[in-house]
């Protein structure tokens, strides 16, 4: 999954760039951190309920990482002002909490849809305890 993360990575750093004036300006917070989801999160998580759960911590971390850089530049916040505070105080979950969301609703559509060939899509499956591989769902069975 390392060239997808690569790719999310490098688009969210180049929307966080060109975005740099306008998350430095004297915008209401609200207004900044609306357009960190629009612009940066969605970037970040185009498609992650598909190969999310196939990343490694590593490379988890990346992400959150971007996340907490772009939060930071909103806020204009200290050094010494902790990541989760921030996202704390704005109310942004992490983006493993984000992810796990979509990937709830994605999975519940798709399960109570109309569609028939959607039905069941990816069950979870009783895995044996040695399985190193994550597959989609499982990231439900996280919460």
């Amino acid at each position: 999954m390392t060239p997808q993360v690569d790719r999310a990575v490098t688009q969210a750093k180049a929307a966080r760039a060109m975005l740099r004036p306008v998350l430095q300006s004297r915008l209401q917070l609200r207004t900044k951190v609306g357009i960190y989801k629009t612009y940066i999160r969605s970037r970040l998580t185009y498609a992650a309920p598909a190969w999310y759960a196939l990343c490694s911590a590593s490379q988890r971390r990346r992400l959150q990482v971007q996340q907490n850089a772009a939060l930071r530049l909103c806020t204009n916040a200290g050094r010494y002002v902790r990541n989760d505070v921030i996202a704390r105080d704005l109310k942004v979950p992490s983006v493993e909490q984000f992810v796990v969301r979509l990937t709830r609703a994605m999975f519940s559509r798709a399960d109570s849809g109309r569609e028939a060939h959607l039905r069941d899509l990816a069950p979870l499956h009783a895995r044996p305890p040695d399985a190193t591989r994550a597959l989609p769902r499982d990231l439900l069975s996280t919460e």
